[in-house]
């Protein structure tokens, strides 16, 4: 099974831009749960617009989301049709529940922003809308009585939508690989990590925070546990493989060898989560914090996942079920 062609594999159903479109929803993910928890952890937060750790979740929450998207309308065979299902829904289908988890999804992280960054609608309504002031007083209320309400919602979706990027590829049954109640906790944990790159690229690079801000050691708590975390789950991810048959071992040895076993050992393996990893354990303070370091971390960080995304999509389609 080594003499394939990479990224033109027989039997192949779903393609690049797939993987894109799950790397850029894992990205919205883990940015907006970030962003949630950094609110509710008791850091004070002067004024929500200004501060860049919600500011990055206004941005990596959306942007990505609606990239990603427009990447799979276009992907359809027919895309001008693609607002039937924006309304029809059918709850045996995989792809039919994505499509309504992103719907409520981007409703409540409007709302969410909209408190965010309240003072900044004020100004646009009050300067362009001036006839939907009423929405001004709508943010005040539910901020003043359903601000906890909206970002737990908010904290459940995105977690959901994390996870619903596995369910969509195990949904595929006929291939072994990607068959595997690993899949969605796999990816998961890698999109809160993507998440967490993406912040602290924003964090560091738009809003040039210090390296010793309160934001940066706050998100410094949370790379070692999910990347050790990533670490588990892709073993108990293999380990399923090898112990679930003879279809399964096969997959298994294809995904490991060849052009998509090289981009798993060292796209995945080592520059995404051995080298994060060893960096934040044995680094110094100094090191960790250090604004250069954690940029060049987070890069690989979000190579790591990428090579994740294309390598479970493309070598999962290697082999076919028996």
């Amino acid at each position: 099974m080594n003499d394939y062609i990479p990224f033109q594999t027989p039997n192949l159903v779903w393609d690049s831009t797939i993987a894109i479109y799950l790397f850029l929803l894992g990205i919205s993910s883990g940015a907006v749960q970030l962003a949630i928890a950094y609110r509710n952890s008791g850091n004070k937060i002067e004024k929500n617009s200004e501060n860049w750790v919600i500011r990055s979740a206004a941005i990596l929450g959306t942007i990505p989301t609606l990239i990603g998207l427009t990447l799979l309308i276009f992907h359809l065979t027919k895309p001008w049709t693609f607002w039937k299902l924006m309304f029809n829904y059918n709850f045996t289908s995989v792809m039919s529940m994505g499509v309504m988890l992103f719907q409520l999804y981007m409703a409540v992280l409007v709302v969410w922003i909209a408190i965010m960054f309240k003072d900044w609608v004020a100004v646009l309504v009050n300067r362009y809308l001036p006839a939907f002031k009423f929405i001004l007083n709508w943010i005040d209320v539910v901020e003043s009585k359903g601000l906890k309400a909206v970002e737990f919602i908010l904290f459940i979706f995105a977690a959901v939508l994390g996870a619903y990027t596995g369910f969509l590829l195990s949904a595929l049954i006929s291939y072994p690989m990607l068959n595997n109640p690993a899949l969605p906790a796999l990816f998961l944990a890698s999109g809160t990590s993507s998440g967490i790159a993406a912040t602290f690229l924003v964090i560091l690079l738009a809003g040039k925070l210090s390296g010793e801000s309160k934001e940066v050691h706050f998100i410094h708590k949370f790379e070692v546990p999910i990347m050790v975390t990533e670490l588990g789950l892709l073993v108990a991810f293999f380990v399923g493989l090898h112990f679930g048959g003879a279809d399964k071992q096969l997959a298994l040895h294809n995904a490991l060898s060849g052009f998509w076993g090289a981009i798993f050992w060292i796209g995945v393996l080592f520059i995404g989560i051995l080298i994060p990893l060893v960096a934040n354990i044995f680094g110094s303070h100094k090191l960790k914090h250090n604004v250069k370091f954690i940029v060049l971390i987070s890069i690989l960080d979000l190579i790591g996942v990428l090579c994740l995304r294309y390598f479970i999509l493309y070598a999962g389609q290697l082999t076919i079920a028996s």
